[in-house]
This record gives structure tokens, sequence and C-alpha cells, in this order.
């Protein structure tokens, strides 16, 4: 694209190649805060990057609540967290943002897997929770998928 990402197409993109665009513009007039405008943008869209990752880990932590602790009473608040997380991503979720999050799910499934096993310690309940994110992005993104829950397996 010889102009770049759209804004309307991807804002997260569109700020990265903004701040790169502003950089490398050469000016005489010196009253421009180039570097400092360039990094304002470019931030702005790191915020973007940094909200759809929190979602997707919020909603990896009770995917796993869901599938290994065995307290009923909390099922429907996590399953509403799980809604909440989603109807977040689908306003904040661009085709660069996707490619990040297939990047960083590992990582992000990790720091998800941490606070649930700190959580079940709180609760005195114990499960052995996968060391590899047993779920896709597409999981994670559709409407009202969820994993197993306890006592449904066969």
């Amino acid at each position: 694209m010889p102009d770049g990402p759209r804004y309307d197409g991807d804002f997260y993109a569109w700020t990265q190649y903004q701040a790169e665009v502003l950089r490398s513009l050469r000016t005489r007039d010196n009253r421009f805060d180039r570097e400092h405008v360039a990094e304002e943008i470019e931030d702005l869209g790191k915020s973007e990057r940094d909200v759809v990752r929190s979602q997707v880990r919020r909603i990896l932590e009770h995917f796993l609540k869901l599938a290994y602790s065995e307290a009923v009473d909390r099922r429907y608040s996590w399953m509403g967290s799980i809604v909440d997380a989603r109807a977040v991503l689908e306003d904040k979720i661009t085709p660069t943002l996707r490619r990040d999050i297939d990047e960083t799910l590992p990582r992000l499934y990790e720091r998800a897997r941490k606070a649930v096993e700190l959580n079940f310690k709180e609760y005195r309940e114990t499960a052995s929770l996968p060391t590899i994110c047993p779920y896709t992005l597409d999981q994670i993104l559709e409407d009202d998928w969820y994993p197993e829950l306890p006592g449904n397996k066969e």
C-alpha cells in the first residue's frame, strides 16, 4: 500500500506507520516537535494494542477458571466477564492486532495461567493447569464459545 495502512481500516497499523512517516520528514521549521508528536501517535497505537492484549488475558483467565474450577457459583460471573471482554475486542481488534495476539498468545496465556494459579490458591482449589495454551484465537473471539465445564467431560 503506497500510502500505508488506512486510518479506518487498521488504526494500530496506521498509528505505527504515521509515526514512522513523521520521523522521516525533514523540515526547516524547528517549531514543529516532530519526534514528540510521532511518539504520541505511536503511543496511541500501543495503547490500543495493550487493551487488546489485556482483554485476551482476561478471557484466558476465565476460560481456565471455567474449565478447571469446581466453584459453580462463580461461573456466570466469569462468563459475563468473557462476554464483556469479547465486546471490547470486537471494537478494538484489527488485522495487525490479531497478528500480534497470534504471536504473543503463549506469553499472554502464561500470565493468565499464573494469575489463575494464585486465585485457586486463594480459594484453596487445586488444579493442574495446562502449561501450553489449549485455546485458539478463534475460540477466544467466538461468541458463545466456552471451554468444557468440569462434570460435563465424558
